[in-house]
């Protein structure tokens, strides 16, 4: 990134703004097509709080095309910024990062949830998400002679469209 690039201030839906280079604010192509429109260069993100919008903005700026990091640095970072204190926050991850089309997000943090998911009951996964179990007595047995991985895949394309 040039020190001479335009900054761009996005805003949280609750309120807090956020200066990032343009470079950065690009990595989303929602935030890209306003720019490229001449929108604003003032941006609400109107579907994620502050907290989540810094972790955004956090990977976003280790994913500029600097040339800076290597293939080796970025997955350590890839696999530490999925390592979050509560499920809830990498399901908030996966939604901003779908609102603002950050592909590289939206799958790292999908395949975090399905790495979570993996070898679980469909019970384990209810309580992980707590998701009440509304099944009737026959599609409880059904679900019971599924597999796990079966129940991983449909569960995660429901979800989270990944």
């Amino acid at each position: 990134m040039s020190s001479s690039s335009r900054m761009i201030m996005l805003k949280s839906m609750d309120g807090e703004e956020f200066e990032v280079d343009e470079a950065v604010a690009l990595q989303s192509q929602t935030i890209k097509h306003m720019i490229e429109n001449d929108c604003a260069d003032n941006i609400t993100v109107p579907r994620v709080t502050a907290n989540i919008l810094a972790k955004v903005i956090e990977y976003c700026k280790r994913h500029v095309d600097d040339g800076n990091a290597s293939a080796v640095d970025l997955k350590s970072f890839d696999d530490d910024f999925v390592k979050v204190d509560r499920v809830k926050n990498l399901i908030d991850l996966i939604l901003a990062a779908n609102y603002l089309d950050i592909k590289g997000l939206v799958d790292l943090t999908c395949e975090a949830v399905e790495n979570m998911m993996t070898g679980k009951t469909p019970e384990e996964i209810r309580e992980m998400f707590n998701i009440n179990n509304d099944l009737t007595p026959e599609a409880a047995i059904r679900e019971e002679n599924t597999s796990s991985s079966s129940a991983i895949s449909a569960y995660s394309s429901l979800l989270f469209n990944c």
